[in-house]
């Protein structure tokens, strides 16, 4: 069998990467559109991006359109903007819309018709060249051939797939996470998290992404309550930052499974943010799968010492699944109610969302075969 890993063109990591990858930021083009937040042009990352910019004489505009979770509009705004400035580049500075959001618009600039359009196939196109450079540990989208956004009157998140959406340029600096709230902390390395753990118990996983799974999860593990404790912990900022990265690497290579089919629909019916509703939905819907095919989660908690190296793959499975409710706890992850998602609304959206769960192709990579039923029991057991 034979297998392979696709990666972003460069990656520079580590405490003045930025600088360190200034040549090759360069060469990407003469005109960069940033893709960035209305919090994060404030931000220490934005002045050194911009002052690196201006002191090469690579010229650059910025774009703040895209506000929560990005949807077409915004895509189609962002595409605009790179179109009547001129530019011939981009550069996504943020956490996951962000980033996200500058692959979209690349895709939207090189491929005809709406962006929405293209969803759920593979695409590919003379896209423009591009850099990510995360501000958060989650998402791993400069690691990732994935970008996500939602369809703005259907209230549906769209996948869009392609080699041509991996970064010629990825720059990864932990210290640009040390700003990141505690809250903003928890809801993206849960993501980063579930990222890692479904990338190992996928059936499309590899013996090239299981050791970046691996270690994504013990990093993680470890480093995220300390991170959420103490935004200021460099230490544990690094090691989220290199774990997330590493998560980003096994779901552009062995895809993801149950957790993120069920999450989308409720992140783009009820507003909630990616990774606060993966972190909702992690344990629960691993549970589900463990149970079924408990063999590759015993191996995962072994390899994490969370359970012995003579415990029974039921009793190892189990023990992950407890660290993971247990890490759920420790970051205060609201549940559907707490968070204000009335009871009713939820339950009468299931089952349009178990049939976009189902439609996305996630949980089809489950190792425990997943159908219609289990799907509408699961959600409504979330709630």
């Amino acid at each position: 069998m034979t297998y392979s890993l696709k990666l972003p063109g460069r990656t520079w990591f580590g405490e003045g990467a930025l600088e360190a990858a200034n040549g090759e930021l360069q060469s990407l083009g003469k005109k960069a559109l940033i893709v960035t937040g209305k919090v994060v042009i404030k931000s220490a990352a934005f002045a050194r991006l911009t002052q690196l910019l201006d002191t090469s004489g690579t010229g650059w505009t910025v774009f703040t359109g895209i506000f929560g979770e990005p949807d077409d509009v915004m895509i189609e705004d962002g595409a605009k903007a790179y179109l009547e400035n001129g530019c011939d580049f981009l550069i996504g500075l943020g956490g996951g819309s962000q980033l996200d959001s500058a692959k979209a618009i690349a895709a939207k600039v090189a491929l005809p018709g709406s962006v929405t359009s293209h969803a759920g196939r593979e695409i590919a196109g003379d896209f423009p060249k591009m850099a990510l450079i995360p501000t958060t540990a989650g998402t791993g989208s400069e690691a990732t051939r994935f970008t996500v956004i939602t369809d703005r009157a259907k209230g549906a998140k769209l996948l869009l797939r392609g080699d041509g959406l991996l970064p010629n340029l990825a720059i990864v600096d932990p210290l640009f996470t040390l700003s990141a709230p505690p809250a903003l902390t928890a809801h993206t390395g849960m993501d980063a998290l579930t990222h890692a753990v479904e990338a190992f118990t996928s059936r499309k996983a590899t013996p090239l992404t299981d050791p970046y799974a691996l270690d994504a999860v013990r990093r993680i593990l470890k480093n995220l309550p300390a991170a959420y404790r103490d935004g200021g912990d460099r230490a544990a900022r690094e090691e989220m930052a290199i774990a997330a990265y590493e998560a980003g690497v096994c779901i552009s290579n062995a895809s993801v499974t149950l957790v993120h089919g069920m999450s989308r629909p409720i992140g783009a019916k009820f507003h909630v943010p990616h990774g606060l509703s993966n972190a909702m939905l992690l344990a629960h819907c691993l549970a589900f799968a463990a149970a079924g095919r408990p063999e590759k989660f015993a191996r995962l908690a072994r390899s994490c010492d969370l359970a012995p190296a003579d415990s029974g793959d039921l009793e190892a499975a189990s023990a992950l699944i407890a660290a993971l409710s247990d890490l759920t706890a420790a970051l205060e992850i609201p549940t559907l109610k707490a968070y204000g998602i009335p009871e009713a609304e939820f339950r009468a959206a299931i089952p349009q969302m178990a049939k976009e769960a189902l439609d996305s192709g996630s949980p089809g990579n489950t190792l425990r075969e997943v159908t219609m039923d289990d799907v509408v029991r699961l959600y409504e057991a979330l709630y």
